[in-house]
């Protein structure tokens, strides 16, 4: 053996016998690292920059961020927005404790930029964020300074909504906004709130816009969008603050005066919707059964298609009956002529309204081929020769319990023929007896295969609907089986009442009472000064009231081309608490507080994040550096 072969081999027993030294030592001792300590709670701190804040007369397109700890951004491309707009997206790179930022645009003169990263920016251990970071520089002598903020809500429910582009325009026409790119931008946080910054003197107008294709302006008819009535002059006055310091949860360790500058306005309140006026097109139709078929749009339908069968037969009764389905996105058209929903092929010419390519409504004409095939027939038993019958089937709620004010319904699976309340026994018991009651049959206005039967419940009565075999009959000959069913009405005492006094609204609206889940259960008009909502369910409920603009009993959205601001939506910050056998008896001014903090915190889904200190759990960090541990005694030695 040669001294080189030598030398190696005592080079490698070496290393061996200090890993088996060091791996004896961590069997019996079982030394662990050090365990322990709260979480680094604070975000990471701001130490240099190239340009330096705030830098004048800078011509270059890079600027590089440089802070105290190793950090990352959430999704750059995102929620990181960069005024004036750019039209190529800029490079964001994260290099340790640097953000470098590469502008690909040409700067232009004169200009304040502004790079918001929002709350994107956290350190990169415990995910702290830096709240509102921004940086701001200028291609010219001065940087622009002041601010604009408030707040965005969804028009229909008062939801704050959260990642929505907010932009400016100096440009007063009303036209800017959808042939122009914001002139200053920014984004709402998890709350809805925004703050515009580096914003030169001057009248502004301000929007919201959900932009779909990232062009800052509002050019797609499906985005979402807000704005002002009025412009803004952006201002600014001198104020103070009282900061506390707080030695312990209790104790107060000092006061001190802050001064500081308060831009204005800062209030500014949006609310958010998306327009009716959609393009509108046929999709694909289908012919769901051989006697009937469904014509489906992408929009609902204010006017219904015209059909005709190309047979070259004139005819001078109707050959279906119409029933809108789905929101009016959908026609189902029923056949009632034998003699076409048995043919194979229907051919038919469809007039409607589409969109043209300035989204204006025109007339069209197409040409459908409506196929059915007919299912394949199941192989009788030997046993049976009878032919298959199936009977009408229907469903109702005309069982278990029924509150006071629900009307029984009866819904079909195709269209009767003939309807009569002579076909319906509803009977009452008294005692052991029952004895009929007087009803009224009507088919519902929206529903074709809805009928309602409707009756002045009595509290705690006990009530029975017959049907007898074979006593309705739909267009198609089928008929039912009988039918018998037994429900109740819950007791005057199981309900409570609630009557709102409706302070400072002096025009139609109407008033809905709202489950947890700020989902709608009853609307009530508003009717000298208030609305009752009587026999409730013990639960807890809320309410929002709806300015009913034209009078058509539901909320209506807005169009910008006429300037038509969706109607306004007030939320009731209490919730009522509707206890069995009480009346309550509530006083409501809608307009007392502004639109943000009216909707309960209870029913408000898009929540702010939990801000909460992280607190070092110490029991699952021991066990997951035990596990660490043993599984590095298996890894192999170490070299």
């Amino acid at each position: 053996m040669n001294e080189r072969m030598k030398a190696h081999m005592r080079s490698v027993m070496e290393r061996l016998g200090l890993a088996l030294l060091i791996g004896g030592a961590v069997a019996c001792a079982n030394i662990a690292g050090p365990n322990g300590g709260p979480y680094d709670e604070k975000p990471p701190r701001f130490v240099s920059s190239t340009p330096p804040p705030r830098q004048t007369n800078y011509k270059g397109r890079r600027v590089e961020i440089v802070f105290d700890e190793l950090i990352q951004v959430e999704k750059p491309s995102q929620n990181v927005i960069i005024a004036p707009p750019q039209k190529e997206l800029p490079s964001i790179q994260v290099i340790g404790r640097k953000i470098r930022v590469e502008l690909k645009d040409t700067l232009r003169p004169n200009t304040t930029y502004t790079i918001d990263f929002g709350n994107s920016i956290a350190d990169n251990n415990e995910k702290n964020p830096i709240g509102h970071f921004s940086f701001a520089f200028s291609t010219g002598d001065v940087i622009d300074s002041l601010e604009v903020g408030g707040v965005l809500l969804n028009a229909e429910n008062l939801e704050p909504m959260p990642d929505i582009v907010v932009g400016l325009h100096a440009n007063l026409t009303d036209t800017a906004f959808t042939r122009l790119p914001f002139e200053r931008t920014s984004k709402t946080d998890d709350r809805g709130r925004f703050t515009i910054r580096n914003i030169a003197t001057g009248t502004y107008r301000v929007y919201a816009l959900a932009d779909a294709n990232r062009d800052y302006r509002f050019d797609q008819p499906g985005e979402a969008i807000a704005f002002l009535d009025s412009t803004v002059a952006p201002t600014f006055r001198f104020a103070t603050r009282q900061d506390t310091t707080w030695k312990d949860s209790v104790t107060v360790d000092t006061i001190r005066t802050v001064h500081y500058t308060h831009f204005l306005p800062d209030d500014i309140i949006l609310r958010l919707f998306k327009e009716t006026a959609q393009r509108q097109y046929m999709l694909r139709p289908g012919r769901d059964r051989a006697d009937l078929f469904t014509l489906r749009f992408n929009a609902p339908l204010d006017t219904l298609p015209t059909v005709a069968l190309i047979d070259g037969t004139r005819r001078t009764t109707p050959w279906f009956l119409t029933q809108p389905v789905e929101g009016r996105t959908a026609i189902r058209y029923w056949i009632t002529d034998s003699a076409v929903w048995q043919r194979d092929t229907v051919h038919l010419r469809v007039d409607y309204l589409k969109s043209d390519s300035t989204n204006t409504l025109r007339p069209q004409t197409d040409t459908l081929h409506l196929v059915w095939r007919k299912p394949r027939a199941r192989r009788k038993s030997k046993d049976s020769d009878k032919p298959e019958r199936r009977p009408l089937a229907f469903q109702s709620n005309a069982s278990g319990m029924v509150e006071v004010t629900d009307t029984v319904s009866f819904l079909f699976e195709e269209p009767m023929a003939d309807m009569r309340r002579e076909d319906f026994r509803l009977e009452q018991q008294q005692d052991t007896t029952w004895t009929p009651v007087a009803f009224t049959l009507e088919q519902d206005s929206l529903d074709l295969l809805k009928y309602n039967l409707r009756h002045p419940w009595a509290y705690g009565a006990n009530y029975r609907v017959t049907i007898d075999s074979a006593r309705l009959r739909s267009i198609y000959g089928r008929v039912n089986d009988a039918y018998e069913s037994t429900f109740s009405i819950r007791k005057r005492e199981e309900y409570g009442h609630l009557y709102i006094n409706i302070d400072g609204i002096d025009t139609t609206a109407f008033v809905e009472l709202l489950n947890t889940s700020d989902e709608p259960l009853r609307r009530v008009r508003v009717k000298d000064g208030g609305v009752l909502f009587a026999n409730l369910q013990p639960a807890t409920y809320y309410a929002r009231l709806i300015v009913d603009t034209n009078g058509n009993g539901r909320w209506d959205t807005g169009d910008y081309a006429t300037q038509r601001q969706p109607e306004t939506v007030y939320y009731s910050p209490k919730a009522y608490d509707i206890r069995a056998n009480w009346e309550i008896e509530e006083t409501w001014a809608p307009t007392a507080l502004p639109l943000d903090q009216q909707k309960p915190i209870a029913i408000t889904k898009n929540k702010p994040k939990d801000e909460t200190p992280k607190k070092r759990n110490y029991k699952d960090e021991g066990r997951s550096g035990d596990r660490n541990r043993n599984s590095s005694l298996g890894g192999g030695l170490p070299f």
